[in-house]
Parts: C-alpha cells; structure tokens; sequence
C-alpha cells in the first residue's frame, strides 16, 4: 500500500513525540526514605557516570547541592513536579535517544521509576549527611554551634567553660589533669603565647610578687594591648595569604612596598576588626561605597601572587596564573578547601563542580591590578584631610606666586627682545657707524701683490 509524503511524515513524527505523563511509570503510593529508596538507586545505575569520578554533561547525583541544581542543561530534580522533571524523562525513556542509564546499561524498573516520583513529588527530601546519605561530610560546610558543656567529676578544678571539655577527655581516658605551674613558668608560657617574646626579668618578677586575685588577668590585658600581638598572630594569616618581600620564581625581585599590607594585617588584628569586615576589606575593599586608602590597601591580598618577570615570558600567560592562585586562596582560607583539584576536573571529594570553580575565576578574572598611593596610616589619612584646606590655599598660593613671576619673566623678555631686535636694525642701516674699521683693515694692497695674483 502506498502512503503520501504527508502522511508518512505524520507517521513518523507520531515516534519522536515525548510521552505523555499519564503514559510513565505510576507513583509508588508510598512514603519515601531517601536513604532506602532513593540512594540504593543512584548508586546502582547513576554514579558511575555522575558521581565522585566523572559528572556527565556537568551532572553529579552524588551530592545533595549539585544534584538539586542540574546540570549543563538546567535543573534534573524539579519538587514536587516528577512528571516534568527531566530525570523523570530520562530514565523512563521519553525520549529514545536520551535514554538513561544508556544503551548497554541495566535500565531502571517501572518501580524503581516510581520511587523516583514518589520521592520527587513529596518534595524531594534529602536528608542531611549524619542521616547517612551520600552528602559530603565535612566540617567547612557545618554552621557553627554552641556545644552544651560536657558534665565532669572534679568540678573543683573547672575555671571556665573550656576546662569542661579538657577536663571531660581527661576523664574518659581516667587520667588526672596536671597540676598547676608555678607563675616562672606560667609567665613564660603566655609571653610567648600570645605576642612570640619572651618577658623580661622584671616583667616576671613584677608577676610573681603581685599578690593580687587578678594578676594574671592584668598581664594577658596588658599583653592583648601590645603591638607585638598582631605581630605574633598576624603572622598565622599572612601565611595563608602567601605574603612575601618578593616576586618569587627565577628573579625573586624585590617588592619594597608589600610590608604596607602586612601591616594593615596586623593593625587590623591588633585593632579587633570583625571577621567580617576583615572579609570584606581584603577581597573587595575597593568596591565599598567610598572606600578609604586603607581599605583599598586591604585588596593587597590579591597581590600577593607569584610574579615572573624572566625574559621571554609570556605576560598574559602569568596573569592568568595569578588569577588561578587568588581562586585557590581564596577557596583554602574561606572555604576551607584546597579548590585547585577543580581546575582539571570536578573534585571528588568536596562538592566543587570544575564548572563553579570557572565561575569564580571569571569573577577575579574581570580584575585589573592598579598602583595607588597611600599614606601610611589611617592617622596619617585623617591628618592629611584635616590638613587638605590649609595645603590647598598654600599651593594656590605658590601657584600665584609663580604665575607672576612668570608673567614678569614674560614681560621682561618681550622689552629685552624688542631692544635687541632695534638695535640690528640700527646697525644693519649703517655698519660702519657701530663697527668701525680698524686702520689695518682698510690698508690698500700693494701693487706688487697684484701682480702676483
């Protein structure tokens, strides 16, 4: 039987037509346990291609956060919404082509389907990972909470709430805290705590004699008001910073102003400034509304990267470098992960797609490195504004000073130069009046010479 074009073309397009939802796998009528339902699942027939190893099309159902928020083709999990959501689609086969697991893999069963909607139309619940889910556990992405106190037998020996918990290991190893130091030592060891030096003899005999309750609180106040504490514990920070006096690599150049931002560092530590604000000034103090020459100071931390500068080196391909060296920083001492696996591949053990990683490399990469002047201090700054009238009205007065004298100069110089240019003329007119000859000049050769000639 012979069919028309049209017709078999209608036909045909009859196959390539998703199905229709009532056409999936039913719902499971039941309530859904991710951990028994649901992971069993997804280990079986998912994360050998979107898993820790390889994320297919930049999906990974491993990992609570990166499998609610899809892919390179947008969201796979749509709640409450099982029979659109594109995973749905996928593992039932809507479309051939697309089928998944794919062709060679054991499919999924009608009723492993059906969990799979039931789970994502009761909202897609996945619990959290001391539930004993495949979500990563670890401690950077943990809120921070206030522990209760642990109980302890000698109470007599707790002076304050972190006793409680020295005290309650002690305890369950059966072992006894040691006893007390005596104030030689005990000097010593919060000197050297808390600003890196030693006290001096009389530092530890003024402790020592000092017979009232609060002696020890009055040296750990006078040394938390030392200069030398920011030194001591800024130097934690600037080593994560990866501060240095120099360029690093085959000339190590020198960097004679990088001492400003360690600095800032420790002003900032000595000066208590919050966490977040300490932030915010390093990774964007330029971008604050009106920001100070000491919070522009503070983006210094992106300049702290390795810089070659051997001949013949490609300058773009170092700065790119440097880009690379701000995202991972940034990742170890925010994040509280080492980010830089991603840039070769999605980590496996942190849940940093390669793709989020390039996400925020584009965000430093829209970063220029610009050179500004700062005065050394905020001190410095607000003397220096307190002070800006008065040097303006004495430049604008130096300014006048030189403008008339300049004017002056001018004017001298056209009465100089229109003297001379009258007297060339003058002379031009009548040589001989302003340069008379000499006798010599005007003796008349003898004949003999003529002859000669």
């Amino acid at each position: 039987m012979v069919r028309s074009l049209p017709a078999v073309l209608f036909l045909a397009s009859l196959f390539s037509l998703p199905l229709a939802a009532a056409e999936l796998p039913p719902v499971a009528e039941q309530e859904i346990d991710f951990a028994r339902d649901i992971k069993p699942i997804f280990e079986k027939h998912c994360l050998q291609c979107h898993g820790t190893d390889a994320q297919e099309g930049g999906f990974r159902l491993d990992v609570k956060t990166n499998a609610l928020n899809g892919g390179d083709t947008g969201k796979a999990i749509l709640p409450k919404e099982s029979g659109t959501s594109p995973l749905i689609e996928r593992v039932a086969g809507v479309v051939p082509e697309m089928m998944m697991p794919p062709e060679g893999e054991e499919p999924l069963t009608k009723e492993q389907i059906g969990l799979l909607r039931a789970w994502i139309d009761q909202g897609a619940t996945w619990p959290d990972s001391e539930s004993g889910t495949v979500e990563i556990d670890h401690w950077a992405f943990k809120p921070i909470t206030r522990p209760e106190l642990p109980e302890v037998n000698h109470k007599e020996w707790v002076k304050n709430e972190i006793d409680h918990f020295i005290l309650s290991k002690l305890e369950s190893k059966e072992l006894l805290p040691s006893p007390e130091a005596d104030r030689y030592t005990l000097i010593r060891r919060l000197y050297l705590d808390l600003i890196g030096l030693a006290p001096t003899p009389e530092e530890v005999e003024a402790f020592v004699n000092d017979p009232s309750p609060d002696a020890y609180e009055k040296v750990v106040d006078h040394l938390l008001a030392s200069p030398h504490f920011g030194e001591r514990w800024g130097r934690h920070w600037l080593d994560m910073a990866r501060y240095a006096d120099s360029d690093g690599y085959e000339k190590d150049n020198p960097r004679p102003n990088a001492w400003r931002y360690r600095d800032w560092v420790i002003n900032a530590i000595n000066e208590d400034m919050p966490y977040d604000q300490f932030t915010r000034e390093q990774l964007a103090g330029d971008l604050i509304d009106n920001a100070t020459k000491m919070q522009q100071l503070a983006t210094a931390f992106h300049r702290q990267t390795l810089t070659n500068t051997e001949g013949g080196t490609d300058q773009e391909q170092w700065r790119v470098e440097a880009v690379f060296d701000r995202v991972e920083t940034t990742g170890s001492i925010w994040l509280g992960l080492t980010i830089g696996c991603a840039r070769c591949h999605s980590h496996k053990y942190d849940p940093i797609a390669q793709r989020e990683y390039y996400e925020l490399f584009a965000f430093f990469n829209n970063g220029d490195e610009t050179t500004t002047e700062v005065p050394r201090s905020e001190e410095a700054i607000q003397k220096y504004e307190a002070n800006m009238a008065d040097y303006n009205q004495k430049v604008a007065a130096l300014e006048a000073e030189v403008k008339q004298a300049r004017e002056e100069a001018t004017s001298k110089y056209a009465e100089w130069e229109a003297g001379v240019l009258a007297r060339i003329t003058q002379e031009s007119q009548d040589p001989l009046q302003y340069h008379p000859l000499t006798e010599e000049t005007v003796t008349a050769p003898q004949e003999d010479t003529f002859e000669k000639l």
